[in-house]
């Protein structure tokens, strides 16, 4: 079996966040998108905190500004450029974290 070194790089916003009127994921998988990326997912966390606090808020049995967190996996060479950009976009909203992943 061959592997593929690759990296795995995760985006971690709440579903609330925006940036200039639109949604931060759909400017982010936007983005992703145009740099030809292999793909994303976004993925939409039942709870959680962070240096802004919690991350959810129940309102009658309905989630409110849920934690997020996009996903995505493609080459080093193609990832390493765009996180300035990504930095620029999420700002204080959240962080990010790479790590070496193994393909099949």
């Amino acid at each position: 079996m061959t592997f593929q070194e690759m990296l795995c790089l995760m985006i971690r916003i709440k579903k609330n966040d925006e940036v200039h009127g639109k949604r931060l994921e759909k400017q982010i998988i936007d983005f992703l998108m145009g740099a030809k990326l292999l793909g994303a997912i976004v993925w939409l966390g039942v709870d959680g905190f962070g240096r802004r606090g919690r991350s959810t808020i129940h309102i009658e049995g309905i989630m409110i500004n849920q934690p997020m967190l996009i996903e995505i996996v493609d080459e080093k060479e193609k990832i390493e450029p765009l996180l300035p950009s990504i930095k620029r976009m999420i700002g204080d909203n959240g962080f990010v974290t790479i790590h070496q992943v193994k393909v099949v």
